[in-house]
This record gives C-alpha cells, sequence and structure tokens, in this order.
C-alpha cells in the first residue's frame, strides 16, 4: 500500500507533495542562472522605479524653477536641463513611460499575433496562405522604418506609437505562434478530443494555448526590450511622448546641442535606456533556459 495512503493524505496534498520536487528544481535552476537573476533584478528595479520613484523624489518634472544647465550635485543628482528641469524627475517619469509603452504595444502584438499565428495554423490551407503571405509582406519592411511610417500617418503621440510598435512586432508572434501550433497540433490528445466532438474555440483553449505559452513568455520579454527601444526611437525623432511630457529618447534628441557643455543630459537617458534593454534581454535568455526544454539538462 502506498504510504501517502496509508496515512490517509488527501489526494490534493499527494499532488502537491508530487509537484514539490518539480518546483524545487525549477527554482535551483533559476537561481543557477546569474542571467536571468541580474535581468529580472533590472527588471524589477526599474518597476520600482517607476512606481515609487516620484515619492522618493517628489520633484516637478516640468518645474522650470531652477537654474539651466546645473552640474550634477546635492539639490539635482543629475544636474538640470537646458530649461532648469529636475534631470532625475525626468528621467523618473521617463521610465514610467518606456513601461507603459512597452508593455501596452507588446501586449498588441502578441494579442494581434496569437489571433494570426492561430487561425493560420489551425485551419491551413487557403488560411494559412494568405496570413503568412500578409506577415511576410510587413517582415520585408524594416521594422523601426515601418513604425516611423506608420507613426507618421496617424500623427505624433504616445498612443499612436504604441499602436505602430504594436503593429510592427504582431507578425513575429504569429510566426512562432503558428509553428508552435502547427507541432501541437500533430499530437494525439488533440486527435481525441476533435474525436469526441470538442469545438474548435475550445480546442484552442484547453489544448493549443497552454502547450504554447512558453515560447509566447520568452518572446514577450524579449520584445519589451525592443519595444522600449524603439520607442526610445520615435521619440528622439519627434513621433512618440510629445513635450513638455519626458521621455527618454526626446530627452537624448534635446541633449544633442548641449553635448559638450552639458554632457550628463546625454548620458544619464542614454544610461537608463541601455540598462532597461539589457535587463528584459537578460529576463529573457533566463527565461528562455528554464522554459525551454531542450535545455534544461544542458
Amino acid at each position: 500500500m502506498n504510504v501517502r495512503g496509508a496515512v490517509g493524505l488527501p489526494a490534493d496534498g499527494a499532488r502537491r507533495l508530487r509537484s514539490r520536487p518539480r518546483m524545487w528544481t525549477q527554482a535551483a535552476r533559476v537561481r543557477r542562472n546569474p542571467i536571468g537573476a541580474a535581468g529580472a533584478a533590472i527588471v524589477l528595479a526599474t518597476v520600482l522605479v517607476a512606481l515609487a520613484g516620484s515619492l522618493a523624489w517628489p520633484v516637478d518634472y516640468a518645474s522650470q524653477a531652477s537654474r539651466r544647465l546645473l552640474p550634477p550635485g546635492a539639490s539635482h543628482p543629475l544636474g538640470t536641463d537646458e530649461l532648469g528641469r529636475d534631470e532625475l524627475s525626468r528621467i523618473i517619469h521617463g521610465a514610467q513611460v518606456s513601461l507603459q509603452v512597452g508593455m501596452i504595444s507588446v501586449v498588441i502584438a502578441l494579442v494581434a499575433g496569437t489571433v494570426i499565428g492561430i487561425a493560420a495554423g489551425f485551419y491551413g490551407g487557403t488560411a494559412d496562405a494568405l496570413l503568412m503571405r500578409v506577415v511576410d509582406v510587413v517582415f520585408a519592411f524594416p521594422g523601426l522604418v515601418l513604425a516611423i511610417v506608420i507613426a507618421g500617418l496617424l500623427g505624433p503621440s504616445r498612443t499612436n506609437a504604441m499602436v505602430a510598435i504594436g503593429v510592427v512586432y504582431a507578425p513575429a508572434f504569429a510566426r512562432v505562434v503558428r509553428g508552435s501550433s502547427l507541432s501541437v497540433l500533430g499530437f494525439p490528445y488533440v486527435e481525441a478530443a476533435r474525436s469526441v466532438g470538442s469545438s474548435d474555440l475550445r480546442i484552442v483553449r484547453k489544448h493549443l494555448l497552454p502547450n504554447i505559452m512558453a515560447p509566447l513568455i520568452v518572446l514577450t520579454t524579449v520584445y519589451l526590450s525592443t519595444a522600449i527601444l524603439t520607442e526610445a526611437a520615435l521619440s528622439f525623432l519627434g513621433l512618440g511622448t510629445q513635450p513638455p511630457e519626458p521621455s527618454w529618447g526626446g530627452m537624448l534628441n534635446a541633449a544633442r546641442s548641449y553635448m559638450e557643455r552639458a554632457p550628463w543630459l546625454a548620458v544619464a537617458p542614454g544610461l537608463a535606456i541601455m540598462m532597461v534593454v539589457m535587463g528584459f534581454n537578460f529576463l529573457g535568455d533566463g527565461l528562455r533556459d528554464v522554459l525551454d526544454p531542450s535545455l534544461r539538462e544542458v
């Protein structure tokens, strides 16, 4: 007789105990991945700065009460810009802008790409051919150039920048979802679900989506960094977040004229962009190593 059954352990308790070794294995794998841990720390720090930075440094980012082009000091740790605005408060608000744009634009790309990829992989035939040709056409254009064109047509604003970035990166999600869907649809349990009369929506919800979540999580993390970088580029060109609201790309654009007199104006937003992009890339690499079965024993 099973020892757990003999001591009267409930079935759900037995399942939890059986799942503990796997949970410990996953936790140990995360701890052994310093790149992923470093990326998670950077991303967490950025989120904390965006959420609580204004409480720790409650200076109005639009206030022009200070002298212009002050070097970093006690009253202004990152100095002031060409209008006398505190650079640290603008960096903090820029973190909020970058995370908001990155997350919303990637959600747009994720939803659109998942719908297109599942439709192409699930139905195949003419639907697959038409949808993938549209994806190929979008892929034929460089991502940043296409984002500039879309944002320029829609008009310069943060909302339009998010839409443009989401449209540009949706095909990448569509390709990954289609490939993953084709592999899952060949499994016997999907054929069994079809044979008992399960609807297409139920098959997608119960069998398809849960089995393609791992690559989607990794891809989402990686494209968060790309979306933040693209938003900075659009703001640098005047097509993203509009003044007086600060964004890291817009701050870099404004700092070009003062590179010799006030180099700190370019250093702070440049380092912020670099750290956030690096953090999300590191986190994506770590999640790939943890979630990819082919890499678990490496």
